[in-house]
């Protein structure tokens, strides 16, 4: 789905005040993200993502009632136009700051206290999208690398399927990263509800230990996130195990850009590479 086939989904839509051909792009990935006004809209890139596009609104109405800080669907109910899902969320204020990642572990604090809804939040499947990735990159990366991540992935599965986990497991948000969070003047307030889950909330602390190892995340920026947080993961023996599943899946999700993008074949050369070394010092650059 390219822009202009988004754009056309969302005039069909019919759900903004003025002409979507007016509506700023925000994103274009598996979502195509538009704002206009005191709205924004998603529009899915295929039917398949209805069921995700339901269950994210019925999780922004969970949190609502819960009293936690996210944002909050304007509309109850996701729509299929021309096979494509949307939603309608209301417009968050422009930040006061960019979100630090002690914003991040104070919601994730709140978010780990939270019972399970009264809906089925699925598993956190860190792996699933590790085979389409690899189809997509096709002929544009070396069969052994992708043989090679297949098998990361198969034995990652496997040992986290064994873990003993140290935190109660329940509700996550999935994708723990600073990103997710937008501080406006009433503070931080946790966003990207796609992929809430059920399952170890280590996941969720596992993703700044990673960026810190990784991505370049200043020791005292993980420090102040463990500090608010109250935990350092790294203490977790079963640690490793999702690092590596996490590791595997993001390599393999930059290997879906290589056909097209030779930056994206450099980074998973280099990601790869550092894999097959056991190298865990050498930094990845977000792509």
């Amino acid at each position: 789905m390219d822009e202009a086939r988004a754009r056309d989904v969302l005039a069909a839509a019919g759900v903004l005040p003025g002409p979507a051909r007016d509506a700023r792009l925000l994103a274009l990935g598996e979502n195509a993200v538009f704002a206009a006004g005191d709205l924004v809209v998603k529009v899915g890139r295929d039917a398949k993502l209805l069921d995700r596009a339901r269950r994210e609104l019925a999780i922004a109405v969970w949190l609502a009632e819960a009293g936690v800080p996210a944002v909050r669907a304007a509309e109850p109910k996701a729509l299929l136009v021309e096979g494509h899902p949307v939603t309608v969320w209301h417009r968050l204020p422009d930040p006061v700051r960019p979100a630090q990642a002690r914003d991040l572990a104070e919601l994730l604090r709140v978010v780990h206290t939270l019972p399970s809804p009264s809906f089925a939040l699925p598993p956190r499947d860190l792996l699933g999208g590790v085979e389409r990735w690899l189809r997509l990159a096709g002929d544009a990366i070396d069969p052994a690398d992708a043989a090679y991540l297949r098998e990361r992935r198969d034995g990652f599965a496997a040992a986290a399927a064994a873990l003993t986990p140290r935190l109660t497991p329940g509700p996550i948000h999935g994708d723990a990263l600073p990103r997710n969070v937008h501080v406006g003047p009433d503070g931080p307030v946790l966003v990207d509800l796609e992929t809430f889950s059920a399952d170890l909330r280590e996941h969720d602390l596992v993703v700044m230990a990673l960026s810190r190892d990784r991505y370049g995340l200043p020791a005292e920026a993980y420090d102040s996130f463990t500090s608010a947080y109250g935990w350092d993961v790294r203490e977790w023996e079963g640690c490793g195990v999702l690092r590596g599943a996490r590791e595997t899946a993001s390599c393999a999700w930059v290997a879906q850009h290589a056909p097209s993008n030779p930056e994206a074949l450099a980074e998973f050369e280099r990601r790869v590479a550092s894999l097959r070394d056991g190298d865990e010092t050498v930094r990845w650059y977000p792509f």
